[in-house]
């Protein structure tokens, strides 16, 4: 019932006492896959909505179903006793997605999770292989280019990670939003080894590497 200007309204469906039962969950994703959110609702509900940074980009009408207003944007339905669970879709996740993601209930409280959409970019060391000879000291120079957030950079030699006093990162601002990396590691090297950079964001499962060879040769 709403009361305007001492005129009583029934308004069909507000009338029903329901709620989110549970509500998204905070995803972080590579850009290009997809992203999905689970909004479950008691009965009575009649429109749920969708919105990505405030806008919004799903309905759901219980007599009707979806209303979608962006390819990109789909959803899946399930019915349970515990409700209706409606299932957000994000296709081909794009940088600009992230940020707040909510499911939205007339006459309920609305609830809301964040998206964390990541770039994996490209990391290489110019030479594959290396000549180093005895007490030489060498600088090798490993650049990632076009990540988001900034990649956190590890050396490794054979099996075991470098001390970090033995590189310096500089990291410097993009186009787009992304994020460059340059790593320098300096070394005197006693015996040949292989030498790996490694490259890390949170959406990967696991770090991009670049290696290089190095390898020794006693003055001898």
């Amino acid at each position: 019932v709403v009361f305007t200007d001492h005129v009583f309204l029934f308004l069909p469906g507000l009338a029903f006492c329901y709620s989110i039962i549970n509500g998204p969950t905070n995803a972080t994703v590579l850009a290009g896959s997809e992203a999905r959110f689970n909004c479950t609702v008691t009965e009575g509900w009649v429109i749920l909505i969708w919105l990505s940074n405030g806008n919004p980009v799903l309905s759901i009408s219980s007599s009707q179903g979806p209303f979608e207003t962006s390819g990109r944007f789909t959803s899946q339905n399930y019915t349970d006793s515990n409700g209706f669970t409606s299932e957000l879709i994000i296709h081909n996740t794009q940088l600009s997605d992230s940020g707040k993601i909510e499911c939205s209930v007339q006459q309920a409280n609305s609830r809301f999770a964040f998206l964390s959409v990541q770039v994996n970019g490209s990391l290489a060391i110019k030479n594959s292989t290396l000549t180093v000879k005895e007490n030489e000291t060498i600088e090798i120079a490993c650049e990632a280019l076009g990540w988001a957030p900034a990649p956190d950079i590890t050396w490794m030699t054979n099996d075991s990670f470098i001390d970090k006093s033995k590189y310096v990162t500089q990291h410097s601002q993009g186009s787009n939003g992304l994020h460059n990396a340059l790593s320098i590691l300096t070394l005197t090297l006693t015996d040949t080894e292989i030498l790996t950079c490694l490259a890390d964001i949170e959406a990967l499962p696991n770090p991009q590497n670049a290696t290089v060879t190095c390898i020794f040769v006693n003055s001898t």
